[in-house]
């Protein structure tokens, strides 16, 4: 019999469900591999249509199941989750440890990438130190023949001592073969148990260890689950719990004084233990894989520059500073095109509603209010987000952003969170939201809220106007007329990032240390190959999916709000509209950390969204209650001027911008993925305060060196 899980959402002893073989010719197969192999191709040419899905009980992962007949048995397949480890640091590695342990298949199929097969053998040593019963299948030969790469099938085969198939699943190469094997080893045990020598110390220790179960413990691979304790991995005693032993470790002193002791005297264990592997499969590897040709000498050539200690960061900021000057450059002409097209379409606005004869107010709300700042918003937003977007896709789809994320790793690490969050981090650049959600990919709960809570300070797409047009106004004149100017413009506002990423590491490792303690958790990156952008999908994925998206969703909150911000213009109290006297009592504070009323009010009233905050400051400034069209930044530039801006209040305004509270989306976004108010008012309350800070800090030293 073989063990599947039921599509239950509990987890207890009833999610096994054991599927009775009705048959004597019928077996369970159990496909594992790392994501990106190809298994899924593989899966699907096996079993044709012959598939369901559903979900592994109490955890968001979807398993695929399938079965086929060859030579009169049939053969129940069981797609496990894509994995590159099964040492539990997430529920995908958790769900494929679990069943390749517990679920009593008649083989193990191990689907390898034939392009890279020293990484995928990390999995397959894993797998065959838990059974004996696997089989091998080498996918993607087609791809490692174009790439020279040469894979000797038989040498691996005997190294290992388990059958090794080589498969072309995309063009059906192989798969016949794969049935042939599947149908053979399925019905015998390979006795020849594969075992990793390790360290004398851990050696020495597992033996004590697998001493100590097999006098308490029945059917457990004593050595694997010895392995296990000593690398800090508690996963592994619930699942035995779960599928074996209810009372596995529970007040067994002797078993977890032993652990406690090793791991304390030994911090540093898991790492030995994965190190022996990475080691293992660098020496398989060199054995059966030779490399001919240039593509991967020339792959390997740019890691070596954009990935290196010395030139990978150093180049990362180079590319950004770039993107921004781009950014910067490009949008300065579309959206003076979309601005004098605006004001067009304003006039003839007015003329409509007088030729109707519509009320005097309300003609003023609707243009002068939601027209003027919904144009203001588009002709902002449109052109550095047309820009922005498909370069940073390209540089995604090229297999860039991964490299960020390895060069970027060691330096999360060092502030206790996950090194994916480096790409949340990058998903926030086009909105913080977006990067909310994206934090889903962290597996553990604490470092998924650390992703969450500081994602607001990198700027998204919303942010970016304001510092751009404020980096422009004060330092490129008329649109930054000059590549010099552009170029100055844009390396402020690199070095704002920059300073953005500081700020999320700095508030990560306090967050680590204090509410959220706990150490980071490791994971394995895949650096993919260099390819190709493909210009359709960067085409759709920047445009119809980030730049539409964004904007759409800033016009549905600017809209409603360019109506209350109008109205508050208008509504007088004695001499001063309401926006006035609000800007008035701001004012002591906003003094006291380098800013003005005016500028506070306009970040609290833009929290529907960031793209508002300038058209609000500007309203504020010019006393009127409407938007006013500036036909250069040197304009924009003098009523900042004559509402006494100077440099401070430039460099504090940008600084307030880049590290307050994220836009009413993105606080609403965090409550439904953390599913508490509480941590919704944090994250408004935490980033305000940073910011303030940081600005409190800024205004003080330059008032005492003025």
């Amino acid at each position: 019999m073989g063990l599947t899980f039921s599509s239950t959402k509990k987890e207890s002893l009833q999610d096994i469900k054991i599927v009775e073989k009705t048959k004597e010719n019928q077996f369970v197969i159990a496909l594992a591999g790392n994501p990106n192999t190809g298994k899924s191709t593989v899966f699907n040419s096996l079993t044709g249509l012959h598939q369901h899905t559903g979900n592994w009980p109490g955890k968001t992962v979807v398993n695929f199941q399938g079965n086929f007949n060859y030579k009169k048995d049939e053969f129940i397949l069981v797609d496990l989750p894509g994995t590159y480890s099964l040492l539990a640091t997430s529920a995908e590695e958790e769900v494929a440890r679990d069943y390749i342990c517990f679920g009593e298949a008649d083989l193990v199929v191990v689907v390898l990438d034939a392009t890279c097969l020293e990484r995928n053998l990390n999995l397959l040593l894993q797998i065959m130190e838990i059974t004996s019963n696997v089989l091998v299948c080498v996918n993607l030969m087609d791809e490692a023949k174009k790439k020279n790469i040469t894979v000797n099938i038989e040498k691996l085969s005997e190294i290992l001592k388990v059958p090794v198939v080589s498969t072309s699943a995309r063009n059906g190469k192989g798969i016949n073969e794969l049935k042939e094997a599947i149908y053979e080893y399925s019905k015998k045990e390979n006795n020849n148990n594969f075992k990793i020598q390790y360290d004398d110390f851990i050696e020495k220790e597992v033996e004590r260890l697998e001493l100590i179960l097999s006098k308490k413990y029945n059917e457990l691979n004593y050595r694997w689950i010895a392995l296990r304790l000593l690398d800090g991995d508690k996963t592994i005693i619930n699942s035995i719990r779960k599928y074996v032993d209810e009372s596995f470790y529970i007040e067994d002193k002797d078993l977890s004084n032993e652990v406690e002791c090793f791991i304390k005297s030994n911090s540093k264990i898991r790492d030995d233990i994965a190190k022996k592997i990475y080691n293992e499969c660098f020496e398989v590897s060199n054995k059966v894989v030779e490399k001919s040709g240039n593509k991967i000498l020339e792959q390997q050539k740019i890691d070596n520059i954009l990935t290196s200690k010395k030139t990978g960061i150093p180049v990362m900021l180079i590319f950004l500073t770039i993107i921004l000057w781009l950014t910067i450059q490009g949008a300065n002409y579309p959206s003076a095109l979309l601005a004098s097209m605006f004001d067009s379409l304003e006039v003839k606005l007015l003329q409509l509603f007088n030729y109707i004869g519509a009320p005097l107010w309300l003609k003023n709300i609707l243009v002068l209010g939601l027209y003027k700042t919904v144009a203001w918003v588009i002709s902002v937003m449109l052109p550095p987000m047309a820009i922005f977007f498909p370069i940073f896709t390209l540089l995604e789809d090229s297999g860039y952003l991964p490299r960020i994320c390895f060069n970027l790793d060691k330096a999360f690490k060092k502030a206790h969170c996950h090194g994916k969050q480096v790409l949340t981090m990058c998903m926030g650049f086009g909105c913080n939201a977006a990067g909310v959600i994206a934090a889903r990919i962290i597996d553990s709960p604490r470092e998924r809220l650390v992703a969450i809570l500081t994602n607001c300070f990198v700027p998204c797409n919303g942010r970016f106007p304001t510092l751009i047009a404020l980096s422009m106004i004060f330092v490129g004149g008329t649109f930054a007329s000059s590549t010099a100017d552009s170029m100055l413009a844009a390396l402020m506002v690199m070095l704002l990032v920059v300073l953005g990423i500081v700020i999320t590491l700095v508030v990560s490792y306090i967050l680590s240390k204090t509410i959220l303690k706990g150490m980071p958790s490791s994971f394995t990156l895949e650096l993919p190959p260099y390819r190709k952008p493909q210009i359709g999908r960067v085409i759709y994925t920047s445009i119809i999916d980030r730049t539409i998206f964004v904007l759409v969703r800033a016009i549905k909150v600017a809209a409603p709000a360019g109506i209350i911000i109008y109205v508050l213009s208008n509504v007088m109290i004695g001499d001063m509209s309401l926006v006035a006297h609000i800007a008035s009592f701001l004012d002591p504070f906003a003094k006291a950390i380098g800013l003005d009323g005016y500028i506070l009010m306009a970040f609290i009233l833009g929290l529907p969204a960031n793209e508002i905050v300038l058209p609000i400051l500007i309203m504020g400034y010019l006393s009127n209650g409407v938007m006013t069209d500036f036909t250069s930044l040197d304009m924009l530039k003098n009523v900042l001027v004559n509402n006494g801006w100077t440099y401070l209040t430039l460099l504090n305004t940008m600084l307030f911008s880049l590290l307050h509270f994220p836009c009413a989306t993105t606080i609403l976004t965090i409550k439904k993925e953390t599913g508490s108010r509480k941590w919704a008012w944090f994250s408004f309350i935490m980033p305000t305060i940073v910011a303030i800070i940081v600005c409190f800090l800024t205004a003080t030293i330059y008032r005492i060196f003025a």
